[in-house]
């Protein structure tokens, strides 16, 4: 029988709807309660198996002659005798269904674990209540049973509502997506429409405080999109016409209009969701650890349960022997040895997902923990990939905005990165004129006219040609930059007389601020060498370098060998880590034991990494390494605690200490494994305590 959830079925169609995956069951845990059915998996399944056995299994409680006995009062009307019977029945059916039908599940799959065992525990605690209601045992083990089964649910039901707690990163991002989208049409009128109806190259509006439908690019307007879904960070990003914006995100202040171009599956969400399903299915060296142990207890408790059985009866109490063997096979049910690692994945995955690190290779992430050496490319990573100007000289008599500002004029209408950044530093600083009669020089540079005087911008080729020598303070500086690997422009005066050069320009590959921090926090935690490749030359790169304190530079290295860099540190007995765009790094990021991609919040989808940084922010680097040690230390505590406990229930279950007096029967057996299971739930649930976030670091 298959019980659904009210909300599961409009749960699944969001996440089909917009290209996210349907929710599967953890490895190594599915199994678990997967064996049963679907309903295995459902909290509320288990929650009103649990309370309506609760409900039967308190008459059942009362009217047994070993409580009445125990507590000094006395029950009698007429049938008091079959409450037992019946109703504990009814429980043995109804509320232990999903564990006989998962033993079936585990027999069929020839893989026994844990709903086998529990399955064992019930089946023989219920045989011998009917043997004792039949008057072939001295037995009260009706309430025994109830209890039994009543406290397994309520260990089921708490398991699962963490596992679907863990879970929801799914359910979060499908949530994040709204259900229709307003679509613009070719007369500019406007009409509401389902997301799944949107094909590429649709325009769409999106209001002021409304998430984007699709991804896309901003056609018309400007917002301050806040992308924390996406990077991580939580202060909103201004984004104009031609920047490219994310399904889920949101125009914060301001409507856009965007050009869709990409939906459902091929959305950065949809890759997202992927990768969190994927990771969350993923196991590593400890799950198959849990698996094995696993593996093992079953065998070892039902050897256990048979020696046990055998034991007792041996000297002389049957009555004992079922007792002792129920408890034996309750108190070794694998809970918390199922729930260690599972548990820890599923926290960690959804936690790092809503940080922007997105894991796709468990193993990766274990071996982050020992990484010693962090390899990063340069542009895009530790710089922003885009020049910048950072040194102004200018020649007595005009002053640095001056020939800013005439520079960034003679250089408006070119396209060139290097005159684009000098009209953007211009405009941020309110340094605007306006320039005719623009001319490109091809291979030279541009020249316009400013305010009735001819200028033109360039670098050396353009000094050669109008044989232009720039005055002294203009050529040491121009020195200065070029030995440190900046770009020298300069802007030159022509017309009456010999071209006079009065301004100085030097443009780099700007650093990012946070890569500072970034360097600073590895190696607060431990790492021993920070090295950048780049194939930029190895005055820029040893400039680069310097600036944030790197151990080791590679320059001047083609794409294609940035792997034999990764591969010279590995000989060194390095582990390494290296951080890359995840497209020319992909031979590096594969050959390294870790590949972290960054900047990949448009394309998650990189096959070489094996953990996807969805924001720029190489701090994030120390994130996974904090996530990597904070998880795998919580998977070996829950492994340490689960077969520990083990090791230690099953010999008193099966009564070693009986001579003492100490005995414990098979309802407390069946508590103390549920406060095992709670235990390690609660050991993983620390990990919510992992700061990830760049900003709490």
């Amino acid at each position: 029988m298959t019980e659904t959830h009210p909300h599961a079925l409009s749960d699944q169609h969001r996440h089909e709807e917009h290209g996210l995956p349907v929710g599967r069951d953890m490895a190594g845990h599915g199994d678990h309660a997967g064996h049963g059915g679907h309903a295995g998996h459902d909290p509320a399944v288990f929650r009103r198996k649990f309370w309506l056995s609760f409900a039967l299994t308190v008459p059942i409680v009362v009217t047994s002659d070993m409580v009445m006995e125990w507590f000094g009062y006395s029950l009698d009307f007429p049938g008091i005798t079959w409450v037992g019977p019946v109703l504990g029945t009814f429980v043995f059916l109804y509320g232990g269904r999903p564990f006989l039908t998962g033993a079936v599940g585990e027999i069929r799959s020839r893989a026994p674990g844990m709903m086998l065992l529990i399955a064992m525990a019930i089946t023989v605690a219920y045989a011998a209540s009917l043997a004792t209601s039949a008057g072939l045992f001295d037995l009260d083990f009706w309430w025994e049973l109830a209890a039994l089964v009543t406290i397994m649910l309520l260990g089921h039901w708490q398991e699962m509502k963490a596992i679907g707690q863990a879970q929801g990163a799914l359910s979060a991002l499908a949530a994040l997506l709204p259900d229709e989208a307003t679509l613009v049409k070719a007369d500019g009128t406007t009409e509401d429409v389902a997301v799944s109806a949107l094909k590429v190259g649709d325009r769409v509006l999106v209001r002021s405080g409304s998430r984007v439908p699709a991804d896309g690019r901003i056609a018309e307007g400007m917002a301050e999109m806040d992308e924390s879904m996406i990077t991580g960070e939580s202060r909103p990003v201004s984004r104009t016409p031609g920047d490219r914006v994310v399904a889920g995100t949101v125009a914060t202040d301001s409507a856009v209009r965007i050009d869709v171009d990409a939906v459902g599956d091929n959305t950065a969400l949809a890759g997202i969701g992927r990768l969190v399903a994927q990771a969350q299915a993923a196991g590593g060296r400890a799950q198959v650890l849990a698996d094995r142990f696993a593996a093992w207890l079953f065998y070892v408790a039902a050897a256990a349960g048979l020696i046990t059985f055998v034991t007792w009866w041996s000297l002389g109490s049957l009555d004992q022997s079922v007792v002792r063997t129920v408890t034996v096979l309750v108190i070794a049910c694998p809970h918390a040895l199922g729930l260690a690692i599972p548990l820890v994945i599923a926290l960690s995955t959804a936690l790092s997902a809503r940080a922007g690190i997105l894991v796709k290779d468990r193993l990766a992430l274990e071996r982050m923990r020992t990484v010693n050496a962090v390899l990063f490319d340069k542009t895009g990573t530790l710089t922003k990939g885009a020049h910048t100007v950072t040194g102004i000289a200018a020649t007595a008599g005009h002053t640095d905005d001056e020939v800013l500002r005439t520079a960034a004029a003679v250089e408006s209408d070119s396209e060139h990165p290097l005159a684009k950044a000098l009209v953007t530093v211009a405009r941020d600083r309110d340094l605007t004129a306006t320039a005719t009669g623009f001319r490109s020089l091809t291979g030279r540079g541009v020249q316009a006219t400013v305010n009735g005087h001819t200028y033109a911008v360039g670098g050396p080729a353009l000094l050669r040609e109008l044989s232009a020598q720039p005055p002294a303070d203009l050529l040491t500086a121009a020195e200065s930059w070029s030995r440190r690997g900046a770009a020298v422009l300069h802007l030159v005066r022509l017309g009456e007389g010999s071209p006079q050069v009065i301004g100085a320009f030097a443009l780099e590959d700007e650093i990012r601020p946070e890569a500072r921090q970034a360097i600073r926090q590895l190696r607060a935690h431990g790492i021993e060498k920070l090295v950048m490749i780049t194939g930029d030359a190895r005055p820029v790169a040893e400039a680069v370098a310097a600036d944030l304190g790197l151990d080791e530079v590679f320059a001047e290295v083609l794409p294609a060998d940035k792997d034999r860099a990764v591969a010279d540190l590995q000989r060194r007995g390095l582990t390494v880590a290296m951080v890359g765009d995840g497209v020319n790094d992909a031979p590096a990021l594969a050959r390294a034991d870790v590949g972290l991609a960054i900047g990949a919040g448009t394309d998650v989808a990189i096959e070489s990494a094996g953990v996807v940084l969805a924001s720029s922010d190489p701090r994030a680097v120390t994130s996974v390494i904090k996530l990597s040690r904070a998880s795998y230390r919580k998977m070996i505590q829950n492994l340490a605690w689960a077969a520990g406990y083990n090791v230690v229930a099953i010999p008193l279950a099966a009564g070693v200490l009986a001579w003492t007096g100490f005995t414990l029967s098979p309802a407390v057996g069946a508590i103390m494994m549920s406060a095992s299971t709670i235990v390690v739930a609660l050991n993983a649930q620390l990990l919510r305590r992992v700061r990830l976030a760049p900003e709490d670091q």
